[in-house]
């Protein structure tokens, strides 16, 4: 099959082919060329030649970002950590040149198994204690991330770690502040202790942090869990991953984690019963860590803070009509429900 019967996006099918000959993968034509589906707008192309499995991943034809350039630091990073037993897509080969098929791009090893997001297979769903072990095994594997030495893997440039989490707050203020460009956006006013939240990651940011790799937007949908038992498959999505704090991830995590608080119509994974508490999960993490768990309060509370602007963008730009309305008031109650829950981690200091 060449490809033609499939949206392949920016990808040039015979390039790749002739491409992979030069590389010495496989041979003869790419076969049961499938899209594959999911939560991110990368595209994302399963096919086999000479009997082996590889998933293609590069950026969508239009991106605000440099796709390209992302493409070449997820490349990057899964090529640092192959060595390791972070749980991840094996890298088979990368190819930079966006000449070669329409766009940087990488070749992997598919990955057997499934995102909890979507639906449970029925060993998991019919599992009250595989379900627990669930959460445990996604703050394992950010554990294991969190304990790789960035520099020993050659990802010592990856980022700027100088003030790291100092420049946390003011950045995503001038993010947020960067917004009344749209005149219709009713503005932050809307948003609860929007200030309050600010000025307290300001006064209580960690003095100090030891640096490591962050994958940047670690929750659920960006795992995929086995389907023989509750570990995890890999990690997915490395687009956001950079040089930090990987305490940001865990924050991360648990801004995004569903307590008693949650709207049980939000819920991320059905059934959800069995699943740890968050103060579990950070038991888990402190376990398998040697990382100073002290600050805790603070990296939950920024990612509250990080994440509840980010949506609200897309709310800004559905009131001046650049995005779907019904979109950005969905993302727009997030955001509120996001900042509602800083606010009573703060207020219970817990």
């Amino acid at each position: 099959m060449s490809g033609g019967e499939v949206d392949t996006g920016p990808v040039d099918i015979g390039r790749l082919q002739s491409w992979m000959d030069g590389e010495g993968l496989g041979e003869g034509s790419l076969e049961n060329m499938t899209r594959l589906t999911g939560g991110t707008q990368n595209i994302l192309l399963h096919f086999v030649r000479s009997g082996r499995s590889y998933v293609l991943r590069c950026p969508p034809k239009n991106t605000i970002a440099d796709g390209n350039k992302t493409m070449q630091r997820e490349a990057r990073v899964l090529a640092a950590i192959a060595q390791t037993d972070v749980p991840h897509a094996r890298l088979i080969a990368a190819c930079d040149d966006p000449e070669v098929v329409g766009a940087s791009f990488y070749l992997m090893e598919p990955v057997d198994g499934f995102n909890a997001t979507v639906a449970l297979p029925e060993l998991h769903a019919g599992d009250r204690a595989i379900r627990r072990q669930m959460g445990f095994a996604i703050v394992d594997a950010a554990a294991k991330l969190g304990r790789v030495d960035a520099f020993a893997v050659g990802l010592g440039d990856f980022g700027r770690i100088e003030n790291f989490l100092s420049r946390q707050p003011a950045r995503w203020k001038s993010q947020l502040d960067g917004y009344a460009r749209f005149e219709e956006w009713e503005g932050a006013d809307a948003l609860p202790g929007v200030d309050a939240i600010g000025q307290w990651l300001e006064q209580n940011c960690p003095a100090n942090f030891t640096p490591g790799i962050m994958h940047g937007d670690y929750h659920l949908a960006n795992v995929m869990y086995r389907n023989d038992g509750p570990e995890i498959a890999a990690i997915v999505d490395w687009e956001l991953a950079t040089l930090g704090d990987p305490l940001i991830d865990l924050g991360w995590l648990l801004a995004t984690w569903p307590d008693p608080d949650f709207p049980a119509d939000k819920m991320p994974v059905k059934p959800w019963d069995g699943f740890p508490e968050a103060d579990e999960l950070v038991a888990c993490y402190a376990a398998n860590s040697s990382r100073d768990m002290s600050g805790m309060q603070w990296y939950k509370v920024l990612a509250c803070y990080k994440l509840g602007i980010l949506l609200e963008g897309t709310y800004a730009r559905a009131a001046a009509g650049k995005a779907n309305r019904d979109v950005g008031l969905m993302l727009h109650n997030q955001t509120i429900f996001l900042f509602q829950r800083a606010l009573r981690w703060l207020e219970g200091q817990s």
